[in-house]
């Protein structure tokens, strides 16, 4: 055994020994060697014995930009070197004052009050509690509960994993904060009776949001958690006309409506901020992920100046905050960031190819196992059947053979780094980089259509 292996034999014992890795069944690495990432380059990902992967997935929607820019290395240096930390608690930075100042602008309305987070899920936290304080200040103490859709993952605190629509991620920690409620989402895939009439199905949807608050009572909701486009299930876009019912239900009732963009903000969609796509003002987003390509650890919560107007006032204070919020090296890195943006176009370079990606996709419609093709932007989610005709999807016993113990193993063999997963039905989902262009869409085509030719055997 070359001097290579051996270290990559110890590096992988270390791993199980001690890293204990997230979402991850941790007996699955027993007796077999962790994957382990070493370099990024562009669009691929080097592993710890030389091979290369395409990185279909952004590494977890996050890297935007591409793995190895050194420009952004170079700015988290240089801003390491001159404070690497300081707090946000009653006192600034100039990178974080300069970041919240350039995601207001980018926010559209009036969404002109930042607070950082590290992360999505504590930016959704944050929400939650944002609104219920708001309301209590608006002297509508009861209003506390929040909407949200079936099957949507919204984060794992607490509160964030309550507003979750995934029963199976909740079981082990249960009771969780009470208030949450559920609605159904917009797969209009596995809705027969609006499967010709998107616009239909899009207000029935949104209408069931509506029929919730009235159920609960409009004085005791006080928020709804939606994606522009929903990850957990595969990638749902809005229907026609979706955003702009939900944002009139808000309205009239004096629910906020929150835009949870950890995925979707920063180019994924071809939009700084997706609710901008289509075509909605939200009371509060949510964003995390791509703000920095991934290079270094932010998240925030964008909020109106409705909302925040109250904590304005005399000795109203929100007590909350995290210390690593706002982070300066992370502020310099994605302010970095935002400037590749607009120095490489890369929203428009996404819009500009987003159906290219699309239509490539698209071509695996011929396999027996597609059954749909669905998503928007960079980010798209292929579901699986068993039978095309009557939609059948994988039993239990098929996802843990062939969704888990064959497809999420073979694509990353064959060089595809991508999430194949079953919360809700099974699918698998791709987020390239938004610099992939049609070699890129090329190449994950081939990959997809060997692997899924063979998985359509083993079933």
């Amino acid at each position: 055994m070359s001097a290579d292996a051996v270290a990559n034999k110890d590096l992988s014992k270390s791993a199980y020994d001690h890293l204990w890795m997230h979402f991850t069944r941790m007996s699955s690495y027993e007796n077999n060697p962790v994957p382990t990432i070493v370099r990024g380059e562009g669009e691929y990902i080097f592993d710890s014995n030389g091979r290369k992967y395409l990185d279909g997935l952004a590494g977890l929607f996050v890297v935007q930009a591409g793995h190895g820019r050194k420009e952004l290395a170079e700015v988290a240096r240089k801003q390491a070197e001159q404070l690497a930390f300081f707090p946000l608690w009653s006192y600034a930075h100039p990178a974080g004052i300069e970041l919240a100042e350039r995601l207001a602008n980018y926010a559209p309305g009036d969404l002109n009050k930042v607070f950082f987070t590290t992360g999505g899920g504590e930016a959704v936290e944050t929400a939650w509690k944002l609104a219920k304080q708001y309301f209590k200040l608006q002297g509508k103490p009861t209003k506390y509960k929040v909407i949200s859709r079936a099957v949507a993952y919204h984060g794992t605190p607490q509160g964030a994993l309550s507003i979750t629509g995934l029963p199976a991620l909740k079981a082990p920690f249960e009771p969780l904060v009470p208030g949450a409620h559920k609605v159904p989402n917009t797969n209009i895939y596995r809705a027969p009776l609006f499967g010709d009439d998107p616009v239909a199905f899009g207000r029935w949807c949104a209408d069931q949001i509506e029929q919730q608050i009235l159920f609960e009572g409009p004085e005791t909701v006080a928020a709804v958690f939606l994606e522009p486009v929903q990850n957990a299930g595969g990638c749902f876009p809005p229907p026609p006309g979706y955003f702009e019912r939900v944002r009139e239900i808000c309205d009239e009732y004096d629910v906020l409506l929150v835009s949870d963009e950890t995925i979707c903000a920063f180019g994924r969609l071809g939009t700084m901020f997706a609710c901008d796509k289509f075509g909605y003002v939200p009371d509060m987003i949510t964003c995390a992920k791509g703000m920095t390509s991934g290079y270094s650890p932010i998240g925030a919560c964008i909020i109106s100046d409705r909302i925040a107007e109250p904590f304005y006032k005399q000795d109203n204070t929100f007590l909350h905050g995290y210390t690593f919020g706002g982070h300066p090296v992370s502020s310099a890195v994605a302010l970095a960031n935002l400037d590749i943006f607009e120095n490489e176009g890369l929203n428009k370079h996404v819009l500009e190819n987003e159906g290219a990606f699309l239509s490539t996709l698209q071509k695996l419609h011929d396999l027996p196992i597609v059954g749909d093709v669905r998503g928007n932007g960079y980010f798209y989610g292929i579901e699986l059947v068993t039978d095309k005709a009557t939609k059948a999807s994988f039993t239990d016993e098929q996802c843990e053979r062939v969704l888990y113990g064959f497809l999420s193993k073979a694509l990353f063999e064959n060089g595809l780094y991508c999430r194949a997963d079953d919360r809700g039905d099974p699918v698998i989902q791709l987020s390239p980089p938004l610099t992939a262009d049609q070699s890129t869409f090329d190449e994950i085509e081939q990959i997809l259509r060997n692997v899924l030719t063979e998985a359509w055997t083993k079933l």
